[in-house]
């Protein structure tokens, strides 16, 4: 990981697609490192918004970073739709580089609603007020294990991982591995 290497300032992350913002990542760290690198950026997207809060989840409120305040933002803007209307997804969209270029790409998403009253203490971020109705609880009620096997971010790694092993399958002796970055 990036805690494992001299210290880099991160990029600016100013896309305006999760795609967009994780490739500049990984190229960004690619160059910085001289090794192959896998980052992604991931985000909440509500239909009723127009995707909203979408790249920019993780700052909706403003900054400093406030999930709570971000959560009281997007509650707000809710308030006025139905329920049945208020349907959501987290999206992962993760890259992989090497030698300056993309190689590969993955995108997990899981779909959901979100509610009012925030459940449950696992978690972080918009977990409390994202309803999963095929399990009938939010993420934050979740297990750990169980939260991984259906998340975006699960979802996406999972097909990177695929992808990878089978990219250093055919080709032995490539560098010994990715410097990795991660951000929500």
């Amino acid at each position: 990981g990036l805690d494992e290497l001299p210290s880099i300032d991160p990029p600016v992350e100013d896309g305006v697609t999760f795609q967009a913002n994780a490739t500049k990542k990984v190229l960004y760290y690619a160059e910085r490192t001289g090794r192959p690198a896998l980052a992604d950026d991931s985000g909440l997207e509500v239909d009723c918004l127009d995707g909203a809060p979408g790249v920019h989840s993780a700052y909706y409120a403003g900054e400093p970073r406030d999930d709570e305040a971000n959560n009281r933002k997007l509650v707000a803007a809710l308030r006025s739709i139905a329920p049945a209307q208020r349907t959501a997804r987290f999206r992962c969209h993760m890259v992989f580089a090497s030698g300056g270029r993309v190689l590969f790409e993955a995108v997990g998403a899981v779909e959901g609603v979100i509610v009012e009253e925030p459940r449950g203490a696992n978690g972080f971020g918009y977990d409390p007020h994202f309803w999963l109705p095929s399990l009938g609880k939010t993420t934050a009620e979740l297990a750990a294990e169980q939260k991984n096997a259906i998340s975006h971010r699960g979802k996406a790694l999972r097909e990177m991982v695929a992808k990878l092993t089978q990219w250093f399958a055919e080709s032995p002796g490539r560098d010994s591995g990715p410097a990795m970055e991660s951000s929500t």
